[in-house]
């Protein structure tokens, strides 16, 4: 059977390169054309790169032409050359509309290209375009997006996740292979939860941040979304590592093991003899019975394949979600301020009072949703405020820390907890309650609090729709993290719910048949 370009990874698809079965040019066209297709029902994808794209294509064909027959040269030729990778739209690509989902940054076109963009050149991926998110990655669900509301394949009534749902969303309808997120708060774990994909955020440090819009400078942290924990593994491993551009990139090396990360049965039998913490706090009140059903379906799961599971305590998770509001937003006022409508993006200074033309420009410029979190965080940051609320969050911050270095000192390899406390919910849903959106994020803040590495996984389906489990690691662990992804992914091959796919977008692309 040939390979179907859309459903391949990253993996499949370098093979399939390599030996001629398939080209890059011929992968690249059919994912655009499909994009081109659903587009209307997806909503996923801001700027399109078509004829770049392509150009990429055809250079990666002509490269394995030109090693073709030679072993080595094939084998030396990068892992991800060829393979087709959406952006997030906060990512500066040189030449290319950059608006991280604001009005305010409408007509800005990167002139340089963000570290990580550049790796990937390098790497010879070839790069579909720019997709949708929450305006400057502020939100849960993309609906604060200025331009469109991305929808998720799964039921195109519900939300996709954000603030990278552009991002997941695309993977999950086998637009791509491949993409880039950003995880503030949870920003790539929860929509690869929602969208029944892999998604990690890496340690902090781990990947540069040069040339990515800011929100939240001690948060922030790009990472990848695939289908596989191998697929993902190969993209960190292409965009991780010290940057000198990027003060606090570390030096910390990349593990060769992303380039070879184990799969099946050796996965699987890895899996005997570790230690998972399970803490108790990550199981929130409200949570959906389905959600929890399955992530403890997956933690029997690890169990029967010879992992041991331990209940721990982590005390300080209920005060991650207000720490977190009160950090982020006072670090969003501060990056934000550099929008004023004089150096780049839309303006409304019309030669009159020059305040005036701020005020109005950033009136119109920002959204509801950055407004309320510029006012926030400006509240928190004023005279006679910061030490009650500012300095007194970043000492609750080191207690979260603290929390989760017990729990490495105890000797667990990784804790194991929900990703999202609920599946994806339907448009509007929580649209006039901010408070009730931010409760979604109460799982994976406190990685974000602390700076560790997560991945979501896919764990089964609740109500017809995917549920996420989490594993988080000690700092630099994501080799480690992304090896057990994997072997869940063997010990779980055969579940009823892997067979199952999303259908609604195709139904609708195509008028309604299957």
């Amino acid at each position: 059977m040939s390979l179907d370009p859309r459903r391949a990874t990253a993996v499949q698809l370098a093979a399939a390169y390599r030996s001629g079965e398939v080209t890059a040019l011929a992968t690249t066209t059919a994912l655009l054309d499909a994009i081109e297709h659903e587009e209307a029902h997806l909503s996923a994808w801001l700027h399109l790169r078509r004829d770049a794209a392509l150009g990429e294509a055809s250079a990666a064909d002509a490269r394995f032409t030109a090693a073709r027959g030679n072993t080595a040269a094939l084998a030396a030729l990068p892992p991800l050359l060829g393979v087709p990778i959406a952006l997030k739209d906060l990512v500066n690509l040189e030449g290319t509309p950059t608006t991280s989902g604001s009005k305010i940054l409408e007509g800005y076109i990167s002139p340089y290209d963000a570290t990580i963009a550049a790796r990937l050149r390098a790497a010879g991926a070839v790069i579909l375009g720019k997709t949708n998110m929450d305006e400057f990655a502020m939100g849960s669900s993309t609906e604060f997006s200025a331009y469109k509301r991305t929808t998720n394949p799964w039921d195109l009534d519900r939300i996709p996740g954000g603030s990278s749902g552009g991002s997941a969303a695309a993977v999950a309808a086998f637009q791509a292979p491949l993409s880039i997120g950003t995880d503030t708060g949870g920003s790539i774990r929860q929509p690869a939860s929602l969208t029944g994909i892999v998604g990690m955020k890496p340690t902090y440090g781990r990947v540069s941040r040069y040339g990515i819009v800011a929100f939240a400078s001690s948060l922030d942290q790009v990472g990848p979304f695939a289908r596989t924990a191998q697929d993902a593994a190969l993209l960190l491993h292409a965009i991780g590592g010290r940057d000198t551009h990027d003060a606090t990139s570390s030096a910390e090396p990349l593990p060769a093991e992303l380039l070879a990360l184990p799969s099946g049965d050796a996965a699987a039998t890895a899996l005997k003899g570790r230690r998972f913490a399970l803490p108790k706090e990550y199981f929130v009140a409200g949570m959906e019975p389905g959600v929890e059903r399955a992530v403890r379906a997956a933690v029997a799961s690890l169990e029967a394949a010879g992992a041991t599971i331990e209940e721990v305590s982590l005390p300080t998770t209920e005060h991650a979600l207000a720490t977190y509001y009160i950090v982020a937003p006072a670090e969003a006022s501060a990056n934000l301020a550099r929008y004023d409508g004089i150096r780049y993006g839309a303006s409304k200074h019309g030669g009159g009072d020059l305040l005036q033309g701020y005020l109005e420009t950033r009136g119109r410029g920002f959204g509801p949703e950055v407004r309320r979190r510029i006012m926030l965080g400006t509240y928190a940051l004023s005279a006679g405020y910061y030490d009650a609320y500012y300095v007194k969050a970043q000492q609750v911050r080191t207690l979260i820390a603290r929390d989760f270095d017990r729990v490495w000192a105890a000797g667990f390899d990784a804790i194991v907890a929900p990703t999202s406390p609920q599946v994806a919910w339907r448009f509007g849903a929580k649209m006039s309650d901010p408070v009730s959106m931010y409760l979604a994020d109460a799982c994976t803040i406190p990685a974000n609090m602390a700076g560790l590495p997560g991945v979501s996984i896919p764990c089964g389906l609740s109500e017809g729709l995917p549920v996420g489990a989490q594993l988080i690691g000690r700092p630099w662990s994501e080799s480690q993290l992304l090896g057990i992804a994997s072997g869940f992914e063997a010990i779980t091959a055969t579940a009823e719910w892997r067979s199952v796919e999303p259908t609604a977008l195709a139904r609708a692309a195509n008028g309604g048949a299957a």
